[in-house]
C-alpha cells in the first residue's frame, strides 16, 4: 500500500505568521519606493524644479490609473458576463463530469480569482501605460511642423505626435480584447457553455453572442490597424533607405487599403452572425482575414520587389530616394544652402610654403596641447593636494584676455574620491570633510606647459589661491563630474570642510543642498544610501546641515529635463561676469518617427576613440531620425543652480515640451553674455551630422542608390584600437577663406569610401555670430591626390628621422613610451596642413608620471616637418632644409638639401668667397656674370633676414626672388661656380 501523503494544511498560527511576513515585505517594498519619491521631491525642490517632478509624477499616476482600471474593467467585466451567462443545466457527459471537479473547487473562490486576475491586469496595463507618458504629453501639446509629407499630404506632426499615440491606443485595445476573449472562452468552457465533446450544440446561444461581440471588436480593431499601417509606410525599411519605396507605394499601400475594407466587411458579417444560429462565421471570418493578409500584404509585395523593382531599382526608386534625401537633411539639420555650404576645393600636392605665415590666424593658433593626453600633466603641476584630480579628458574653450582671443585647454580641479587614501576613506572624511573641489585651470593651447609647468606664469589660470586673468572669484566646486555621490555640508559651528590646499576649513554657504534638520528626511537618506550614520552621526543632525547629492552636471540636466538627450561631454567655463565656475551641458531633442528620414543608431553615430576608451560617456543605443541642439544648460559649480536656455527656434519638439513644462526653458536672449561667449558646437551632434553627410551630401538619386560617392569618417590613427577619429576644436581661419579672422570651429576630415584618401573637410562654426554654419570643403570626385589622416600617420611613422627618435624615446629599458597626440587637419594655402604633437611618458607608473611634449610633427603636401617647436617643424619646409634639420642629431645631406617643389629651383646662392677645389682655374668671371652673382648674394642675405622674422610671407617672397635669379644664372652660364654647404636658415623661434 502507498503511504498516505503528508498533509499540506498549515496551522492557524503559521498562517498568521506567513501573513505578517508577507505584509512586512510588501510594506518594505512600498517604503523603499516612497522613499525614492520623497528624496526626488526634495532634490527637485532645492533646485526650484518641483513643478517638473510633480508634472511627470502626476502624468504617470494618471496614466497608470486610467489604463489600469480600463484593462481591469474590460477583462474583469467580460469574465463576469461569461459567468452570468453560464447555462442553468448542463447535460451529463464524461467531459462535464471531469469539469465538475474544477467547478466545485473554483466556485467558492470565484471572487478571489476574479480580484486576482483584475489586479494583475490593472498592474500590468498601468505599468506599461505610465512608461509612455512622453508620447501622451506630446500628443496633447504638440503643434504643427509646417511641412507636409509627400505621400499623404499630412503635416509632419501627424506622424510624430498622432500616429504613435494611435498605435498605443490600438495596442491597448488588442491586448484587452485578446485577453478578454481568451479568459471568456475559459469561463464559458468551465461553466459548460462550450462543450467540445458533448453531443448536441457545442456553444450555447448566450455564449455565442458574447464571443461574437468580442470577435467583432477584434475585427474592427484589425481594420483600424490596417488603415494606420498605411501611414506607417513612411517609416518602411524595405529598400536601402528609410521611407516608402516603390514597392510600398505601388503594392503594399493598395494591399493594406484592400485589407482595411475586407476587415470592415468581415467585421460587419461577424456582427450579423448575432442573428444567425451558426458560430462558424466569426471563426471563418478571422481565418479568411489572416490568409488574405499573408497573400495580399506579404507575398504579393515580395514578388513585386524581386521581379519588378530589384532589376530596375536605380530608376524606379528615384522619386522615393529624393524624398528620403530631403527629409533626412531637414531632420538632421544639414540642409544645403541653408546651414551647409559646399565649397569646391582643389588641393595642391606641393603647396607654396609662403601660406604658412604667422600672420595667418590658422598658423598663429595651432594647438599643440592635446586635451585627451595631458590630464596627468595638469595633475602633476596643478593638483595641489592628493584629494584633487582632473578627468581623463580635458576640454577646449576660448577666452579673450587683454583683447586677444586664444583657445585654451581647461579643467576644473575636482575632489576625486578615487584619490582618497588611508583614514581619508572613512565615512566622516569622505562625506563631511572632503566635500568639494577647488579652482579652475587653463593653459594656452598653442604653448607647451608640459615642460614648463613649474614656472609661475606657465598656466594662464590655476593655482591655490586662484591666479590668472580669468577673474575667478568663487573657486569652490560642489557640483562636478568626479565628486562623491553625496556630501554633508553647511553645519553650524566650527567649519569642517577642507578647502584649497587642505590647511583651511570652510562652511558651505551656497543655496544648494537639502536640509537635514528633519529626522524623517535623515531617515529617508539612511534608507536611500543604506547608511545608519544619517541617524547616528552628529554631522548629519547638526544645525544647518545639508546634503548635496546627484551632483553630476550631465545627470542633473537629464533629471530636470527628462525629454532631452544630453551630450556626452559637459565642459566648464569661468563666467567672467559673476566669477563663478559654470558647467555647460548641451541638450538634444530627438525623434525616431520623422517620415522618410533615415533611421540610425545614436550610439553608433557617436562612437569614436574617446568613447571607446571611456574618456567620454557613450550615448544609448537608441534609434533616431531627427535631432536638434535646442537647449543649452548651465550648472553652477557652487550653488548647483541649473538653467536651461532655448537655443534655436526651429524645433517644434522643444516647443511642445515648453508647453508641457511652462517656464522650464528660458528664452535665448535670457542667456548672459558671459555665458554666450563660451557656447560651442557640441561634439555628439557634429558626429551625427558628419556621419549623415557622408551619404547625404549626394544630390543625385542614382549616385546615392549605387553608393558611388560615399564618404567615411577616418579611423583615429593615434588610437590603440580601431575606432573613428573624434572631431577636434580649433581656433583657425574660416575654411572657405572668407575672412582673416580666427573662428572657433569643430572640424573633421572625411575619407573617400573604402579608401584612405581625403574626400572632404567638414567644419562648423561655434561662434555665436555664425553659430552652426557648416562648411564642407569638397575635393574633386575621384581625387586621390590628398592623403587622409591614416596615410599621413603612416608617412610620418615611416620617416627615417622620426622613427629614429621614436626608437630612442621608446627606450630599450622600458623607462618611457611614446604617446601620439591628436592629428589635426587644417586647411591652408590650397592644401591641408597636418599637425601632431609627440609626447613621452615614463612607464614606471605612479602619480609622478606625466606626458611631456617632445616634438611637433607637421605634414604639408609631400613634405614632413619635425622639430621641438612648431616653428622648427615648419622651417623644415623652407628651401635647403630637411626633416628635423633643427635637431642636434640630424645632419642634412646633399641630397636632402634640394628644396620641396614650391616653384623654386636651387636653394643656396653662389659664394664668391668659397675656395675652389685644388687644381682648378681661379680666373675671375666676366663682369655680367659677376653682377648676377652679386644679385644672388644679396637675395640670399634677404632670405636670411626674412627667416629671422618668422614671417612666412616674407620668406616666400625672398625665396621666389632667389630662385628666379638662380634660374637666370643657370640658363646663361650653365652651373654655379660654387655653393655654400651650409643649409638655408630657419625661421627664428
Amino acid at each position: 500500500m502507498r503511504p498516505p501523503m503528508p498533509s499540506m494544511n498549515l496551522s492557524r498560527r503559521s498562517k498568521i505568521a506567513l501573513s505578517v511576513v508577507g505584509v512586512l515585505i510588501v510594506l518594505l517594498i512600498v517604503l523603499v519606493k516612497l522613499t525614492g519619491v520623497f528624496v526626488n521631491w526634495l532634490w527637485f525642490g532645492q533646485l526650484g524644479y518641483r513643478n517638473v517632478y510633480s508634472s511627470v509624477l502626476w502624468t504617470r499616476i494618471t496614466l497608470f490609473l486610467v489604463f489600469g482600471l480600463l484593462m481591469a474593467l474590460i477583462i474583469g467585466g467580460n469574465m463576469v458576463v461569461a459567468y452570468l451567462l453560464r447555462p442553468p443545466f448542463r447535460p451529463m457527459s464524461a467531459e462535464q463530469q471531469n469539469l465538475e471537479h474544477y467547478r466545485v473547487m473554483l466556485e467558492p473562490r470565484r471572487k478571489l480569482i476574479l480580484g486576482f486576475v483584475m489586479a494583475i491586469a490593472f498592474l500590468a496595463a498601468g505599468m506599461s501605460a505610465q512608461g509612455d507618458w512622453q508620447t501622451w504629453q506630446l500628443w496633447l501639446h504638440g503643434g504643427k511642423f509646417g511641412v507636409k509629407d509627400p505621400q499623404f499630404g499630412r503635416d509632419i506632426s501627424f506622424f510624430t505626435w498622432d500616429y504613435p499615440t494611435y498605435r498605443l491606443m490600438l495596442g491597448f485595445g488588442f491586448t484587452a480584447i485578446i485577453f478578454a476573449l481568451l479568459l471568456s472562452i475559459v469561463m464559458h468552457y468551465l461553466s459548460g457553455a462550450i462543450r467540445l465533446q458533448t453531443p448536441g450544440p457545442k456553444v450555447t446561444p448566450a455564449a455565442r453572442r458574447h464571443l461574437t461581440v468580442l470577435v467583432f471588436v477584434f475585427m474592427a480593431l484589425k481594420a483600424v490597424a490596417y488603415w494606420l499601417d498605411r501611414y506607417g509606410l513612411v517609416f518602411s525599411d524595405r529598400s536601402k533607405f528609410t521611407g516608402a519605396s516603390y514597392t510600398d507605394v505601388h503594392s503594399v499601400l493598395p494591399a493594406r487599403t484592400i485589407l482595411f475594407w475586407i476587415a470592415v466587411i468581415l467585421a460587419l458579417a461577424v456582427l450579423a452572425s448575432l442573428w444567425l444560429r451558426s458560430a462558424l462565421l466569426p471563426g471563418i471570418g478571422f481565418i479568411v482575414l489572416m490568409v488574405l493578409s499573408v497573400l495580399i500584404s506579404g507575398i504579393y509585395p515580395a514578388i513585386v520587389q524581386q521581379v519588378s523593382v530589384k532589376p530596375n531599382a536605380s530608376s524606379k526608386e528615384v522619386p522615393y530616394i529624393l524624398r528620403n534625401i530631403e527629409a533626412t537633411r531637414n531632420a538632421y539639420g544639414i540642409v544645403t544652402d541653408k546651414n551647409v555650404k559646399y565649397v569646391p576645393y582643389t588641393a595642391a600636392t606641393n603647396p607654396p610654403v609662403s601660406a604658412l605665415t604667422t600672420k595667418s590666424p590658422t598658423i598663429d593658433n595651432v594647438r599643440i596641447l592635446d586635451p585627451n593626453v595631458i590630464s596627468p600633466t595638469f595633475a602633476r603641476f596643478q593638483q595641489d593636494g592628493n584629494v584633487y584630480g582632473f578627468p581623463g579628458k580635458l576640454d577646449v574653450d576660448r577666452y579673450t584676455v587683454n583683447g586677444v582671443t586664444h583657445d585654451y585647454i581647461v579643467a576644473v580641479r575636482e575632489l576625486d574620491k578615487a584619490n582618497l587614501t588611508g583614514n581619508q576613506t572613512n565615512w566622516i572624511n569622505q562625506h563631511t570633510n572632503y566635500t568639494h573641489g577647488y579652482g579652475f585651470v587653463a593653459a594656452e593651447a598653442d604653448k607647451d606647459v608640459t615642460n614648463t609647468g613649474n614656472v609661475s606664469d606657465s598656466f594662464a589660470a590655476g593655482g591655490i589661491p586662484p591666479t590668472g586673468a580669468l577673474d575667478l572669484k568663487v573657486p569652490q566646486v560642489y557640483f562636478g563630474e568626479l565628486l562623491p555621490d553625496y556630501s554633508i555640508v553647511g553645519a553650524n559651528g566650527a567649519p569642517q570642510e577642507y578647502d584649497g590646499n587642505g590647511t583651511k576649513k570652510i562652511r558651505y554657504e551656497g543655496s544648494g543642498g537639502v536640509s537635514l534638520s528633519n529626522v524623517f528626511t535623515r531617515l529617508a537618506f539612511a534608507v536611500k544610501y543604506k547608511q545608519g550614520n544619517f541617524l547616528l552621526n552628529d554631522a548629519a543632525s547638526a544645525s544647518g546641515a545639508k546634503i548635496i547629492f546627484d551632483r553630476d552636471p550631465r545627470q542633473m540636466v537629464k533629471k530636470i529635463a527628462p525629454f532631452l538627450t544630453v551630450d556626452s561631454d559637459p565642459y566648464p567655463i569661468v563666467d567672467q561676469d559673476t566669477g563663478h565656475i559654470v558647467w555647460m551641458v548641451d541638450g538634444y531633442t530627438t525623434l525616431n518617427n520623422y517620415p522618410y528620414a533615415e533611421r540610425q543608431s545614436l550610439s553608433s553615430l557617436t562612437n569614436d576613440s574617446l568613447s571607446e576608451t571611456d574618456k567620454t560617456a557613450s550615448q544609448p543605443n537608441d534609434s533616431i531620425n531627427y535631432i536638434r541642439n535646442s537647449v543649452k544648460a548651465t550648472v553652477d559649480a557652487y550653488t548647483g543652480k541649473v538653467t536651461l536656455y532655448q537655443w534655436g527656434s526651429d524645433d517644434p519638439l522643444l516647443d511642445a515640451w515648453m508647453k508641457v513644462f511652462p517656464g522650464l526653458v528660458k528664452a535665448n536672449d535670457a542667456m548672459p553674455q558671459g555665458i554666450r561667449e563660451h557656447v560651442r558646437y557640441p561634439e555628439d551632434l557634429f558626429e551625427v551630422q558628419r556621419a549623415t553627410l557622408a551619404m547625404y551630401h549626394v544630390d543625385d538619386a542614382v549616385t546615392f542608390y549605387n553608393v558611388a560617392d560615399k564618404w567615411t569618417v577616418p579611423d583615429d590613427p593615434t588610437a590603440s584600437t580601431a575606432a573613428q577619429q573624434p572631431p577636434y576644436y580649433v581656433l583657425a581661419a574660416p575654411p572657405d577663406g572668407k575672412s582673416n579672422t580666427a573662428e572657433f570651429q569643430l572640424t573633421s576630415p572625411m575619407n573617400v569610401n573604402n579608401s584612405t584618401y581625403l574626400a572632404s573637410f567638414v567644419s562648423v562654426n561655434s561662434d555665436p555670430s555664425d553659430y552652426g554654419a557648416i562648411t564642407v570643403l569638397q575635393l574633386p570626385h575621384g581625387s586621390s591626390a590628398v592623403q587622409g589622416p591614416e596615410q599621413v600617420f603612416n608617412k610620418l611613422s615611416s620617416n627615417g628621422t622620426i622613427t629614429k627618435d621614436l626608437s630612442l624615446f621608446n627606450t630599450a629599458g622600458g623607462n618611457s613610451s611614446v604617446i601620439h597626440g591628436n592629428l589635426l587637419t587644417l586647411p591652408i594655402g590650397n592644401s591641408f596642413l597636418y599637425i601632431e604633437p609627440l609626447y613621452t611618458q615614463g612607464t614606471g607608473g605612479g602619480k609622478g608620471v606625466y606626458p611631456q611634449l617632445q616634438r611637433i610633427i607637421a605634414v604639408y603636401g609631400d613634405n614632413v616637418g619635425y622639430g621641438e617647436t612648431l616653428a622648427d617643424a615648419l622651417s623644415d619646409f623652407l628651401p635647403g632644409n630637411c626633416t628635423g634639420h633643427t635637431l642636434a642629431n640630424v645632419t642634412c645631406g646633399a641630397s636632402e638639401q634640394s628644396p620641396p617643389s614650391s616653384g623654386g629651383g636651387a636653394t643656396t646662392p653662389p659664394n664668391s668667397s668659397t675656395p675652389t677645389p685644388t687644381g682648378s682655374s681661379t680666373s675671375p668671371p666676366p663682369a655680367g656674370q659677376q653682377a648676377l652673382l652679386t644679385q644672388l648674394n644679396t637675395a640670399y642675405d634677404d632670405l636670411v633676414a626674412a627667416t629671422k622674422t618668422g614671417d612666412f610671407a616674407k620668406i616666400g617672397a625672398a625665396q621666389q626672388k632667389l630662385n628666379g635669379l638662380v634660374k637666370q644664372y643657370l640658363s646663361q652660364y650653365g652651373s654655379l661656380p660654387g655653393a655654400s654647404s651650409t643649409p638655408s636658415p630657419s625661421p627664428s623661434k
